[in-house]
């Protein structure tokens, strides 16, 4: 074996896996539909990964929804309220909620745009391998050698999955302490593919790329004690990605796996952490020299060289993705439009998967292989330069500072009038067919600018008329020109791209097409200002101007890697600050700059986040350091674990911050209030990933929760996160029981 992936891309190259999906949950098409458009995907990415030449192929990589909500399922650590429904309603409703019951949290995967759904763990808590010799992995893993194809089945690893665990709500349960019982699961499982002839199987602990506990360390060393002594498995390949695997490793080595996978894109300091223990001679090392998350070419010489640096150090060694290719788009042949100079600099997964066969077979053939592939590739054109956005940010040097909130909020309060517990949404509003088409319409040049306007116009006055009726204080103009948050903007940026077919998942059904940031970034012209302002012309209450943050731009693209991320990020920041000058020109009081990536871009390591905030917290105040103390900045982040930046919350500096909330039981409320934070807060009150609409009874409880920590003034009301992907029959249901619940709760308030 020479060479590897750890995951690809399980969506379809024409995201038949939505289609499927989303037609299975609207009752047009039978769970035996979907199930036959899966094993079709599954087969389509076996036959593409051994026609490549990739000596193992990976199985258990396909997932209807989420791979740790497929482990849940697996060891049958399915909370209680799902208990009365079976099969793919109970598998759907822990991931979407179903009525009366609500789903289970979702947050986001380490560092990355991936969201999965959180287990719970609780006293109650009983692992066993859920369908025995029928259990997903070994399914699929038969399925594979049906077709011919030897694979690998991928599991997530006990210790990661634990970690990412949290105690079933109102229980102290600490998720770690049932590691023994689970690891008796695995240990069924994999003596169960044993038998069914499996000769590897890869076990993801991600985890290990982070800071981890003394006792973590040792509940990794027990895990792998126990599962490499089994008597009857298949060989273990223990998979490490998004950084330096750090005091983890001897403790793996001292176990009895046979392979470890080790990320040498963004852990380059794991060659010497292999160096330092005086090497692996007994082991094989994955080399994750081809990064599976960025779509620049790999530089195939420097890979060969880490790998044979590994030659002298390992027993073997394999050529391998950083991580799962699920984190890029499919395939580069698809896009035919981006600019020739640039299509040289890139390689979507399909290609990535060829990169590593030919690192692969270099190893043993010799580099003429990679000689020979450079050339056919041809020469790559340098990122574009522009010196006049390099000297404006020179000039302004921090930006900004503004005065004290308490001079803001007296400022705003005279100038928006608001009352107290005031309700607004995020932003968007659901996404009709109708929009959709006119936008692909006027793309497609089918119609002209003003039937395209008329459209958009027209949407626009509906929701603001809805808006309105419903009751809400501050409004939106519902963003119908918008295909995504960040792609459009890079579409008006300068150094900025975007594909037709460059779809990655971020959770379930939801995917998008991330923007390849490859240039120095500028502003052409206002990006947001004639739809916000005539959105403002149709209504005497307050608009929201709709951006997205300089972090969230770069988490959310594909980013150049030739300058400091920083450098970067404050590019993007000054031609934000150019579009908040112009809407608050443009008479526009509210501007709200969405950041929900703050916390994903964290680095997994606490010695890395320090320099991190630094540069991202600037960044944010670099481009909304420029207005009067009567523009109120809102900013807004979601479905992620915020305990590690509540300080950078309160530096950004915003005048209102809305965060999720729901699925997290108001958790973050009282943590911004011990961290200090001091601005207004939106807690969501109700999760907008669910089709469920709640009863106002439980907003009304989840507001009043709120309220023992933030007082009336600084406390909105609002959904979690934007209403895109909403239908307009729930969206309006749920929006008139949110203003509802603030309304009662603010009538008592009045009473007290």
């Amino acid at each position: 074996m020479t060479s590897t992936v750890l995951g690809y891309p399980r969506i379809g190259a024409q995201r038949e896996l939505k289609r499927a999906t989303e037609a299975y949950w609207a009752g047009r098409i039978s769970e035996t539909e979907l199930l036959r458009t899966a094993g079709t995907l599954r087969r389509e990415v076996w036959d593409t990964l051994r026609d490549a030449g990739v000596d193992l192929v990976p199985s258990n990589t396909f997932s209807l929804y989420d791979q740790v909500l497929d482990t849940t399922v697996m060891v049958d650590a399915v909370p209680a309220r799902f208990r009365g429904l079976r099969g793919l309603d109970a598998y759907f409703a822990m991931a979407r909620g179903a009525e009366g019951v609500p789903p289970l949290e979702m947050t986001k995967w380490f560092d990355t745009n991936y969201h999965y759904l959180v287990p719970e763990i609780g006293p109650r808590t009983r692992f066993r391998l859920a369908d025995g010799a029928r259990a997903k992995p070994i399914l699929e893993y038969l399925e594979a050698r049906e077709l011919g194809i030897e694979t690998r089945p991928v599991l997530v690893g006990p210790l990661t999955y634990l970690l990412l665990a949290k105690p079933e709500p109102g229980t102290a349960t600490d998720p770690l302490d049932l590691l023994d019982p689970l690891v008796e699961v695995y240990a069924e499982l994999l003596e169960r593919l044993a038998g069914a002839g499996a000769q590897w199987v890869q076990l993801d602990e991600p985890a290990l790329a982070a800071d981890r506990s003394e006792r973590e360390l040792t509940a990794l060393g027990r895990a792998y004690h126990r599962l490499g002594g089994l008597p009857s498995r298949p060989k273990i390949l223990v998979a490490t990605y998004f950084g330096e695997i750090g005091r983890a490793l001897p403790v793996l080595a001292a176990t009895r796996v046979e392979a470890i996978g080790l990320d040498f894109v963004a852990g380059p300091g794991n060659l010497q952490a292999v160096a330092s223990i005086g090497g692996l001679p007994r082991r094989t090392v994955v080399a994750g020299v081809v990064d599976g998350r960025n779509v620049w070419r790999t530089d195939l010489s420097a890979a060969l060289s880490t790998c044979a640096a590994l030659l002298g150090l390992a027993g073997e060694v394999v050529a391998s993705t950083s991580c799962s290719l699920m984190h890029v788009p499919l395939d580069l042949d698809a896009e035919t439009g981006l600019d020739d100079g640039l299509r040289r600099r890139l390689a979507f997964a399909r290609q990535k998967a060829d990169e590593v066969v030919a690192i692969g077979r270099a190893l043993t053939r010799g580099s003429e292989a990679i000689a020979a592939r450079a050339a056919e590739d041809g020469p790559a054109a340098a990122p574009r330069a522009d010196y006049r956005v390099r000297a404006r940010l020179d000039a302004l040097g921090d930006g900004t500072v503004r005065p004290d909130r308490a001079v803001r909020f007296a400022a705003q309060r005279r100038s928006l009038n608001l009352p107290p517990l005031a309700t607004t949404t995020i932003g968007s509003f659901p996404q009709t067919e109708r929009v959709r088409r006119a936008r692909a319409d006027h793309r497609a040049g089918r119609i002209d600018d003003a039937a395209y306007e008329q459209i958009m116009r027209a949407e626009i006055d509906k929701v603001i008329d809805l808006q309105e009726r419903i009751g809400l204080d501050v409004l939106v103009h519902g963003e119908p020109e918008r295909n995504d948050m960040v792609q459009y903007f890079a579409e008006r940026l300068d150094g900025f791209a975007a594909t037709r077919n460059g779809w990655v998942q971020s959770y379930g059904t939801r995917y998008v097409r991330p923007p390849i940031l490859h240039g120095d970034v500028t502003r052409p012209g206002p990006m947001t200002v004639r739809w916000t302002t005539y959105a403002q012309s149709r209504t005497r209450k307050p608009v929201k101007g709709m951006l997205t943050g300089p972090v969230t731009m770069l988490a959310w693209s594909f980013v150049r890697e030739d300058q400091p991320l920083a450098a970067t990020a404050r590019q993007v920041a000054l031609a934000l600050r150019d579009e908040i000058r112009d809407l608050e020109a443009a008479g526009i009081g509210v501007i709200q700059v969405d950041e929900p990536a703050l916390r994903e871009l964290l680095p997994l390591r606490r010695a890395d986040r320090a320099a991190y905030l630094d540069w991202a917290v600037g960044a944010f105040r670099l481009a909304t350091g420029g207005v009067a103390d009567t523009t109120q900045i809102h900013t807004h982040m979601c479905y992620a674990e915020f305990g590690e930046v509540l300080g950078a919350i309160e530096a950004l500096d915003a005048d209102v911050t809305s965060v999720e909330a729901a699925r997290s039981h108001m958790e973050l409320v009282a943590d911004l209030r011990d961290a200090g934070y001091a601005g207004g807060i939106g807690p969501g009150v109700y999760d907008i990933h669910s089709p469920r609409v709640p009863p106002v009874e439980e907003i009304e409880d989840l507001v009043r929760r709120a309220l023992r920590v933030v007082p009336p003034g600084r406390l909105w009301v609002n959904p979690d996160c934007g209403l895109k992907t909403r239908g307009y029959a729930e969206t309006e249901a749920a929006l008139r029981t949110m203003v509802d619940a603030a309304h009662r709760v603010r009538a008592s308030l009045n009473g007290m």
